[in-house]
């Protein structure tokens, strides 16, 4: 099923127009952000509200189908970060446009959505220092 306009606005608006991963405001963002399956539909998620988050391009695309990974520090399966049931300040924090983790939740999804590239920090950086980021 394709994800509805009416729906689409709410979750840009639930979301305050901002990646729910990365928090890169859609205003700053090349292409416009999109509906995210948090649970994928091949694991079974369905399109309703609960299970659906505003993402960036990338975010989105690294995310791909991935609901868990291995936590680097621990070895541990680590489910990733879930806006509709984690708070984003308890599992991350940002240093000078780096994301960084407070949790093995963090650390996981910081890996899996390469949060981190360069590229992205840069841009987050030249976003902050403008104060349009977060």
């Amino acid at each position: 099923m394709t994800i509805s306009g009416a729906i689409r606005e709410t979750l840009s608006e639930r979301a305050g127009q901002r990646c729910e991963y990365c928090l890169l405001s859609e205003a700053a963002s090349i292409k416009r952000h999109e509906p995210d399956h948090i649970i994928p539909k091949k694991h079974g998620g369905e399109d309703e509200l609960d299970n659906l988050a505003w993402s960036c391009f990338q975010c989105n695309r690294y995310k791909g189908s991935e609901v868990a990974a291995f936590d680097t520090e621990t070895g541990e399966l680590t489910q990733l970060f879930n806006p509709r049931r984690h708070q984003w300040k308890a599992h991350f924090s940002v240093d000078s446009g780096q994301i960084v983790p407070k949790s093995r939740i963090g650390r996981v999804t910081i890996l899996i959505l390469q949060l981190n590239r360069p590229g992205r920090i840069a841009v987050r950086a030249k976003l902050a220092a403008s104060g349009n980021y977060p």
